[in-house]
Protein backbone atom coordinates (compact mmCIF):
# COMPACT_ATOMS: atom_id res chain seq x y z
CA UNK A 1 0.00 0.00 0.00
CA UNK A 2 2.50 2.51 0.99
CA UNK A 3 4.46 1.75 -2.38
CA UNK A 4 1.17 3.03 -4.44
CA UNK A 5 0.87 5.89 -2.99
CA UNK A 6 4.55 6.92 -2.75
CA UNK A 7 4.00 6.00 -6.84
CA UNK A 8 0.87 7.87 -7.17
CA UNK A 9 2.45 10.78 -5.43
CA UNK A 10 5.47 10.28 -8.09
CA UNK A 11 3.36 10.40 -10.61
CA UNK A 12 1.29 13.30 -10.05
CA UNK A 13 4.55 15.77 -9.95
CA UNK A 14 6.74 13.78 -12.81
CA UNK A 15 4.26 13.66 -15.15
CA UNK A 16 3.30 17.66 -15.91
CA UNK A 17 7.10 18.41 -15.13
CA UNK A 18 8.11 16.15 -17.62
CA UNK A 19 5.32 17.80 -20.21
CA UNK A 20 6.44 20.97 -18.96
CA UNK A 21 9.87 21.02 -20.01
CA UNK A 22 9.05 18.99 -23.45
CA UNK A 23 5.81 19.54 -24.56
CA UNK A 24 3.71 17.02 -26.56
CA UNK A 25 6.93 15.57 -27.81
CA UNK A 26 8.42 14.22 -25.04
CA UNK A 27 6.32 10.31 -25.56
CA UNK A 28 7.86 10.50 -28.99
CA UNK A 29 11.61 11.37 -27.96
CA UNK A 30 11.56 9.33 -24.87
CA UNK A 31 10.74 6.19 -27.05
CA UNK A 32 13.18 7.08 -29.91
CA UNK A 33 15.64 7.50 -27.62
CA UNK A 34 15.41 5.87 -24.32
CA UNK A 35 15.79 9.22 -22.21
CA UNK A 36 14.05 12.42 -23.56
CA UNK A 37 17.19 13.97 -22.93
CA UNK A 38 18.84 15.54 -19.38
CA UNK A 39 15.83 16.84 -17.74
CA UNK A 40 14.11 13.38 -18.14
CA UNK A 41 17.17 11.58 -16.35
CA UNK A 42 16.72 14.52 -13.76
CA UNK A 43 13.42 14.10 -12.89
CA UNK A 44 12.50 10.45 -13.08
CA UNK A 45 15.65 9.44 -12.07
CA UNK A 46 17.38 11.61 -10.02
CA UNK A 47 14.30 13.64 -8.14
CA UNK A 48 12.57 10.61 -7.03
CA UNK A 49 15.78 9.38 -5.28
CA UNK A 50 16.67 12.70 -3.51
CA UNK A 51 13.44 13.18 -2.28
CA UNK A 52 12.81 9.21 -1.15
CA UNK A 53 16.38 9.77 1.14
CA UNK A 54 15.19 12.91 2.25
CA UNK A 55 12.18 12.08 3.48
CA UNK A 56 13.70 8.82 4.94
CA UNK A 57 16.40 11.17 6.41
CA UNK A 58 13.85 13.63 8.10
CA UNK A 59 10.58 12.24 8.46
CA UNK A 60 11.99 8.17 8.68
CA UNK A 61 9.31 7.02 6.05
CA UNK A 62 7.85 8.64 2.38
CA UNK A 63 4.58 9.80 2.82
CA UNK A 64 3.31 6.09 1.59
CA UNK A 65 4.96 4.48 4.44
CA UNK A 66 3.77 7.25 6.88
CA UNK A 67 0.17 6.44 5.83
CA UNK A 68 0.23 3.21 6.64
CA UNK A 69 2.43 4.76 10.67
CA UNK A 70 5.37 2.66 8.90
CA UNK A 71 9.44 3.92 9.34
CA UNK A 72 12.53 3.08 8.75
CA UNK A 73 14.98 2.29 11.70
CA UNK A 74 18.66 0.73 11.89
CA UNK A 75 17.75 -3.11 12.36
CA UNK A 76 20.88 -3.58 15.08
CA UNK A 77 19.78 -0.26 17.40
CA UNK A 78 16.21 0.30 16.63
CA UNK A 79 17.66 4.54 16.25
CA UNK A 80 17.44 6.10 13.07
CA UNK A 81 19.58 4.74 10.38
CA UNK A 82 22.34 6.63 9.50
CA UNK A 83 22.63 8.63 5.79
CA UNK A 84 25.09 5.94 4.33
CA UNK A 85 22.26 3.27 5.44
CA UNK A 86 19.60 5.42 3.77
CA UNK A 87 21.64 5.56 0.38
CA UNK A 88 22.79 2.33 0.50
CA UNK A 89 19.21 1.30 1.00
CA UNK A 90 17.93 2.92 -1.87
CA UNK A 91 20.59 1.56 -4.14
CA UNK A 92 20.19 -1.61 -2.96
CA UNK A 93 16.21 -1.62 -4.41
CA UNK A 94 17.85 -2.47 -7.85
CA UNK A 95 19.45 -6.07 -5.76
CA UNK A 96 16.25 -6.63 -4.27
CA UNK A 97 14.03 -6.08 -8.02
CA UNK A 98 16.35 -8.00 -10.09
CA UNK A 99 15.59 -11.43 -9.94
CA UNK A 100 12.19 -11.18 -10.55
CA UNK A 101 11.52 -9.14 -7.56
CA UNK A 102 12.65 -11.78 -5.02
CA UNK A 103 14.11 -9.09 -2.98
CA UNK A 104 10.65 -7.63 -1.91
CA UNK A 105 8.99 -11.38 -2.21
CA UNK A 106 11.37 -12.28 0.57
CA UNK A 107 9.98 -9.57 3.04
CA UNK A 108 6.71 -12.39 3.25
CA UNK A 109 8.86 -15.35 4.42
CA UNK A 110 11.77 -13.36 6.47
CA UNK A 111 11.38 -13.98 10.23
CA UNK A 112 12.14 -9.46 10.88
CA UNK A 113 10.46 -9.10 7.22
CA UNK A 114 13.38 -7.61 5.71
CA UNK A 115 13.78 -7.51 1.95
CA UNK A 116 17.44 -8.02 0.55
CA UNK A 117 17.46 -4.47 0.25
CA UNK A 118 17.07 -4.10 4.01
CA UNK A 119 19.39 -6.76 4.64
CA UNK A 120 22.30 -4.99 2.84
CA UNK A 121 21.41 -1.53 4.68
CA UNK A 122 21.02 -2.66 7.88
CA UNK A 123 17.52 -1.54 7.94
CA UNK A 124 13.91 -2.68 9.07
CA UNK A 125 10.47 -1.25 8.87
CA UNK A 126 8.62 -0.88 11.81
CA UNK A 127 5.31 -0.25 12.52
CA UNK A 128 4.11 2.15 15.00
CA UNK A 129 1.25 1.12 17.34
CA UNK A 130 -0.56 4.62 17.50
Amino acid sequence: MAFAIDTLILLIVIVPLLFAVYGTEYLQRAQEFGVAGFWDFAIQVVMPAVAVILFWKYRGATPGKMAISARIVNATTGAAPSTGQLVGRYFAYIVSALPFGLGFIWIAIDRRKQGFHDKLAGTAVIYDDD
